[in-house]
């Protein structure tokens, strides 16, 4: 059994490791962008990218997710930074946040990933496609004010967002535009099923063929054409370090300061609401990510929530920032090819050795292909298709979707899921309040169906159904498919019962008692108009 489990790893590593390569490109800048918007250490944000890669991937049960620091978490850290007073004191609400996630996951509470309905997951992903297609187009044009948030869902951010994209036409860069578009056709070229049918191209991934053309094309214009070249604030940052000490120099390690912090009662509510906030993140992008899965496989989210939590502790023990699963990675490595976990540990192993050793080499690299990568990335997300598809299925599925995806375009990631949760429980209860009852007529018969759990919900639905019933009728009620039937639904049913013989209707029960989970006591049946009346037992009942 083990030897299959490590073939099968195996046989995805020619997928996985490419894969994992396209994620660290597309991880690289939002780790520092992230960092940067925090208020914190440029290196912090690469610290919880190694954490996220390195540690999470082999911890977590998810086979496709990708971890890091998260935009959601941005103003929160940052806030947090400013309210504490330090950084120290950030890290140390990490480690707390990471113990409670941990204790979370033993609790089992990752079951709250299982009550996202589907149109609501699929409104954030389509959501989250058209964020990185508006963020991603000032990198694409050239025009660049903000070395944050590509991947921010934060309303801050989002208002900075759509004036950038405004103004992305007006800034142009020229060489930023021809590596852009070179990029982009490339990833559609790559995704032709032509590319896929060639033996030896299908084995290149397009995104990293975009960022070779990138550097290609900054190298050669740098020498010979400067004015279609692309500025050094259009590329990759890394801070470069000229010996290994200086690399390790970077780490904040615990000191006396972390006991300090402890007995500050501030710590512990930045601790709750990280912990909180990542937790939720964690699951919305678990869910989303499984739906993306070509194997369709499912993560155990309890021991997901159990990883964050280790990745969590390592990372505020590092000196690095609070990490999440995060879907815009995750979705990077699903449409890069990858098919395990080994891509995410990948592409950790690549964000730590390329800090130490070839950051100088990776500051070469245009922002322009990476916005091309993500792009492309975003299209796949929020495809025009998903839209019809949805509008197809009608609007009880169909609202949840598009009010999801409106609700995070102008507020956040977060608040977005909690309204469009609110719309899909709406429609949920709306459709189960008029499928648990129904009632068909055939000329002066009637019969009222008990479909499934009846609950108080439904009793103004059933008391409209017995009102329509007119006088001189026979009438069946059958809840042979109840599961269960509310005590107030039972005694709606029985008053009804009650005084049917003076409107001379006769009724026929079906399985009525014993689901409604209290004592059976007296009934009263109807049948031919005559009142008859037992304990327990329904005289002319079908059991």
């Amino acid at each position: 059994m083990i030897h299959k489990h490590k073939k099968y790893y195996f046989r995805h590593l020619k997928d996985d490791i490419p894969a994992g390569i396209v994620v660290f490109l597309v991880a690289l800048p939002l780790c520092l962008g992230i960092a940067l918007a925090s208020g914190a250490p440029l290196f912090s944000g690469l610290i919880g990218g190694f954490v996220g890669g390195l540690i999470v991937s082999w911890l977590s049960g998810s086979q496709l997710a990708v971890s890091g620091p998260a935009a959601g978490l941005t103003v929160i850290v940052f806030n947090a930074i400013e309210s504490l007073g330090s950084f120290q004191g950030l890290l140390v609400a990490c480690v707390l946040a990471g113990i409670m996630q941990l204790a979370l996951g033993f609790l089992r509470a990752g079951i709250i990933g299982a009550f996202f309905p589907a149109a609501v997951i699929e409104g954030m992903l389509a959501a989250i496609g058209l964020i990185l297609i508006i963020k991603q187009i000032p990198h694409a044009t050239g025009y660049h004010t903000h070395f944050e948030g590509d991947e921010s869902y934060m309303q801050e951010t989002a208002q900075s967002s759509f004036y950038e994209f405004l103004h992305a036409f007006i800034g142009v860069t020229p060489g930023s535009v021809v590596i852009s578009v070179v990029a982009l056709l490339i990833m559609i070229l790559w995704s032709t099923a032509w590319i896929k049918k060639q033996k030896l191209l299908k084995l290149i991934p397009g995104p990293l063929l975009v960022v070779i053309w990138g550097m290609a094309y900054n190298v050669f214009t740098r020498q010979f054409a400067p004015n279609w070249g692309v500025s050094t604030e259009h590329l990759v940052s890394l801070p470069v370090s000229e010996k290994a000490t200086d690399f390790f120099n970077n780490f904040v390690l615990p000191d006396s300061s972390y006991l300090s912090h402890l007995g500050n009662p501030h710590v512990y509510t930045v601790a709750v609401t990280i912990a909180i906030i990542a937790s939720l993140e964690t699951l919305l992008s678990l869910e989303a990510t499984d739906k993306m899965d070509p194997f369709k496989r499912l993560a155990p989210t309890n021991r997901e929530l159990k990883a964050q939590g280790v990745g969590n502790i390592i990372s505020g023990l590092l000196g690095g920032l609070p990490i999440t699963a995060v879907i815009v990675r995750s979705a990077t490595s699903i449409n890069a090819g990858g098919k395990t976990w080994i891509a995410s540990f990948t592409h950790g192993v690549f964000l730590l050795f390329s800090v130490m050793f070839l950051a100088k080499h990776l500051n070469t690299i245009p922002l322009a292909c990476l916005a091309a990568i993500l792009l492309h990335t975003g299209y796949k997300l929020a495809n025009p298709v998903l839209f019809k598809t949805f509008y197809r299925k009608g609007m009880s599925q169909f609202l949840p979707f598009a009010i999801t995806v409106i609700a995070i375009l102008v507020t956040d990631l977060l608040k977005g899921m909690a309204i469009g949760m609110v719309i899909g429980l709406f429609f949920v209860i709306k459709t189960n309040y008029h499928a648990a009852i129904t009632l068909i007529q055939d000329d002066s018969h009637y019969l009222l169906a008990l479909n499934k759990d009846v609950s108080f919900l439904n009793k103004a639905l059933l008391r409209k159904f017995i009102l329509s019933i007119p006088e001189n009728s026979t009438i069946t009620i059958d809840a042979s498919r109840a599961g269960f039937i509310d005590h107030d639904i039972m005694e709606t049913i029985e008053d009804f019962i009650e005084a049917a013989p003076d409107s001379n209707i006769s009724i026929k029960a079906i399985d009525l008692h014993g689901k409604e989970k209290i004592k059976k006591h007296e009934a009263v049946v109807i049948l031919n108009g005559k009142a008859e009346r037992q304990n327990g037992e329904l005289v002319g009942s079908e059991r």
